[in-house]
């Protein structure tokens, strides 16, 4: 029957989504109008700490939302929960320099520009639900017991215009798996911002709680968002395969993936950008530990994907290469945004990404990796706020004084946590998200 209240939202520099309330008689108004917001709000840290701003209590800006990504959903138990996604912009209705969403809009407006070719992506979310001990990895039995939960769930993202390509019990202790279709590279990440959000409340109204927390002990394996990522020309061809040249990829696949890996570091401070995101990062975890391009390798940074297709027109539409180094701790505006503007650069300076690895990298020598122009991912938040400052030509990409206000609120993160242990901090981030 729809929620007589809808709220206004933005995914914020945390990975977490605020905004502001309204009736939802009002909602024609507020498409129009905007509703209020407060720069200081993008110094709200995951954990409701408030991190250096150089806001401080001054200004006004207008969060817009934007009537194509409007969720009116009906949740278990009689509830519902509608809400849409928009623009933070300033009063003369240009972006806002911390607006992630419009971060996006604008990364992929230059990637045009560069290349001619537009972005296709989607976003594959692993994510903790408590279940039964005795449910399996890839089971049956796992999946039919979550079998209410994601029925119920496939009901409410039906609000948000969102279909699941998949839902599976996978590896990890109460982990799921939840995969979206391809789509246009802005409508794929509000979708993976939705699907989320649609996600937790889904479970809250049957009394659970789902997490997205990149890792929830040292023991166990994590929840990664692998981000996958195709070229189109604008008439709607394929343009990452070309059957013929290295590894698969066409000339402008292999320079988004060149500019990538070069610039893998600086990005992880906005894929994987939590205090307890590196811990993942290392081999043997399934996730990504070194800035790699791998021929269907589930622990490289950058993965080819497999072809099933036979048909050449049908294996060029399914290619794609997938981005293993992300996490539910980073915006996926954020992430997508971070992963498109290395990929520009890429393509600009007409680089070209190595040839693809097929071995176990954590056997190499460091003298052997160096050669090859290997490098571990960093192994901290901290360590990766270095490399995105050092980076000049990646942090450049963003607008206005973004590096320097993220960097601000991800060191007001990290503070909340410098002084626990790793137990608590996992205790702390599986809490938050």
């Amino acid at each position: 029957m729809g929620a007589d209240l809808t709220m206004a939202c933005t995914s914020d520099l945390s990975g977490l989504v605020r905004g502001k309330g309204f009736a939802t008689a009002d909602l024609d108004a507020r498409i129009a109008g905007g509703i209020g917001w407060t720069p200081t709000n993008a110094q709200i840290t995951c954990f409701d700490g408030i991190a250096a701003s150089p806001y401080g209590a001054l200004g006004d800006l207008v969060l817009w939302p934007d009537p194509a990504t409007r969720a009116d959903c009906d949740l278990p138990e009689g509830r519902a929960l509608s809400f849409l996604m928009g623009d933070i912009r300033e009063l003369d209705g240009t972006p806002w320099e911390c607006c992630t969403r419009s971060i996006l809009k604008t990364a992929l407006e230059r990637f045009t520009e560069a290349s001619g070719l537009e972005i296709r992506a989607t976003f594959e979310h692993e994510f903790m639900l408590p279940q039964d001990r005795l449910s399996r990895g890839f089971s049956l039995q796992g999946f039919a017991g979550a079998q209410p939960f994601a029925e119920a769930l496939l009901r409410a993202l039906a609000g948000a215009k969102i279909t699941p390509d998949s839902f599976l019990r996978e590896y990890g202790p109460d982990q799921f798996e939840i995969t979206l279709p391809p789509a246009p590279a802005l409508r794929a990440a509000d979708e993976a911002v939705m699907l989320r959000e649609i996600t937790r409340a889904t479970a809250v109204a049957m009394g659970l709680q789902a997490s997205f927390t990149p890792l929830a002990g040292s023991e166990v394996v994590g929840n990664g968002v692998h981000i996958h990522i195709s070229l189109w020309t604008r008439d709607g061809r394929p343009a990452t395969h070309d059957p013929d040249a290295q590894d698969g990829l066409s000339k402008a696949a292999s320079g988004f993936i060149a500019g990538l890996l070069r610039h893998l570091n600086a990005a992880s401070a906005l894929t994987a950008p939590s205090a307890i995101s590196g811990l993942r990062l290392v081999p043997h975890r399934w996730s990504a530990a070194f800035n790699n391009l791998g021929a269907q390798d589930r622990e490289a940074a950058v993965r080819i994907c497999p072809l099933s297709a036979g048909d050449p027109e049908k294996r060029a539409r399914q290619f794609n290469f997938e981005f293993r180094a992300a996490d539910a701790a980073a915006s996926p505006y954020l992430a997508l945004a971070a992963l498109v503007m290395a990929g520009t650069i890429g393509i600009r300076d007409e680089l070209q990404a190595p040839k693809a690895t097929e071995e176990d990298l954590s056997l190499l020598s460091e003298d052997a990796l160096g050669k090859r122009g290997l490098q571990r991912i960093p192994a901290s938040l901290t360590d990766a706020l270095d490399a995105l400052s050092e980076d000049r030509s990646f942090a450049d990409s963003f607008p206005g004084r973004f590096v320097e206000i993220y960097t601000a609120h991800k060191l007001g993160e990290w503070a909340h946590v410098a002084d626990m242990t790793d137990d608590q901090r996992f205790a702390e981030y599986r809490s938050t998200y």
